[in-house]
């Protein structure tokens, strides 16, 4: 699914220049995709765009999020050490940090790789039709090993 997810982030700009769901998957299926995980991706965006519409507010000064045992089984310590980096560094509000733990808890799975929470994130600014700067894209893609230390 998360390849699907990339591949869509990289040829469309927007989720609305995105051809309708029939057209789409079959886009996909001619590429390469199998039938199962572009189903899982497309699922996974219609629950993006409800969490997108669903999700408001902003946080209590001095709160602190307290995750579920669901959201736990997903995201790790790791997981949530980045969400937490992301939120510090006022990368990603808290309606935001919302959207990305629904739609990592949606995807399922034991423990969440960090590459595939790092796409997730994206897809949730992809699907604001926010571009995050340049100091996120570098997080969210280059391998902390490939770093040149100046």
């Amino acid at each position: 699914m998360f390849e699907v997810l990339v591949y869509l982030y990289e040829n469309y700009w927007r989720p609305d220049a995105c051809p309708e769901p029939k057209q789409l998957s079959r886009k996909l299926s001619a590429v390469g995709f199998e039938p199962e995980e572009i189903q899982d991706a497309l699922r996974w965006l219609d629950g993006l765009a409800s969490s997108a519409e669903s999700v408001t507010g902003q946080p209590v000064p001095g709160s602190m999020r307290i995750y579920t045992d669901a959201e736990r089984e997903v995201l790790d310590e790791t997981a949530v050490g980045f969400i937490a980096f992301l939120e510090s560094a006022g990368v990603l509000a808290a309606p935001l940090r919302e959207m990305v733990i629904d739609r990592a808890v949606a995807a399922g799975g034991g423990p969440m790789a960090l590459e595939d929470l790092k796409i997730i994130v994206l897809m949730v600014f992809w699907s604001l039709g926010e571009e995050p700067d340049a100091l996120v894209l570098d997080e969210l893609f280059v391998d902390p090993d490939d770093r040149i230390i100046h």
